[in-house]
């Protein structure tokens, strides 16, 4: 048990630490230990899979999704298949390059400027950390089934279910910022989490992805987007970030109306 003197200086040191980095509500502390969880669950998944720790996991999980008198098929109905394909298209440079664009669009015409800036720095940072992650490790794609659509880059982490929740959480959790309505916010969260997950899946149903790849995609990534989005809380309280869409400026076109 802390004494009561000791006690204060704990809280004290505390108030000094987050009012020093900006923590004044649960939001960023929260943000900050989710970095923190998935950071660490990349760096432990990276390890196991430079150690072939992971090798049994994977061939298990990656066989078990295909019919075993065909490898070639997977399990399940044909439409089935062509759903996986469809989600895991919503991963890819060219989907996720027109949904930024889009909303960079629309920050801009609501003159949110700083928001849109943080938008490009997320996503194509997030770009940038995939290919250089892809090639520090350089690990080979699955070879125990055939592959249902193309690939052209090494395996780990999976860049699809990186950048899916790079631009999919970091969207998500600044249109529930924008609006006060919990059960709103809830659902956008929700809608991003649940859409990367599909992706992420997609790409292990398919056979381009060991399962391993994908958790790591999710870890690092979400990582990212905990991070730009703790940037985002301490600049939206600098007044660098808006949280609503100022007013629009005055017609002065508009002649004055006469008595």
């Amino acid at each position: 048990m802390l004494r009561p003197v000791e006690h204060r200086r704990v809280v004290q040191l505390y108030r000094h630490l987050t009012l020093r980095l900006g923590l004044t509500e649960a939001g960023p502390l929260l943000t900050l230990a989710l970095v923190g969880l998935f950071g660490w669950g990349f760096v432990s998944l990276a390890g196991e899979v430079i150690e072939g720790e992971t090798l049994a996991f994977d061939r298990t999980l990656l066989l078990s999704l295909r019919n075993p008198a065909n490898l070639a098929d997977p399990i399940g109905p044909t439409w089935l298949e062509e759903s996986a394909r469809d989600f895991t298209g919503l991963g890819g440079h060219a989907i996720l390059g027109f949904v930024t664009l889009s909303t960079l669009g629309y920050l801009l015409m609501t003159r949110r400027r700083g928001a849109a800036i943080l938008v490009v720095a997320a996503v194509v940072g997030g770009m940038v950390a995939s290919a250089l992650l892809k090639m520090g490790f350089e690990r080979p794609r699955p070879d125990l089934v055939p592959h249902e659509v193309r690939v052209y880059t090494a395996s780990f982490p999976s860049g699809h279910a990186m950048l899916s929740a790079v631009t999919y959480l970091t969207l998500g959790a600044l249109l529930a910022r924008v609006h006060k309505p919990r059960r709103v916010k809830l659902f956008f969260l929700l809608l991003a989490i649940v859409l990367t997950v599909l992706i992420g899946a997609s790409r292990v149903y398919l056979g381009v992805h060991w399962p391993s790849d994908v958790l790591a995609g999710w870890c690092v990534g979400a990582a990212w987007a905990g991070m730009c989005w703790y940037a985002a809380l301490v600049l939206q309280r600098r007044g660098q970030v808006e949280t609503e869409a100022p007013p629009p400026p005055p017609d002065h076109g508009t002649s004055a109306t006469r008595p």
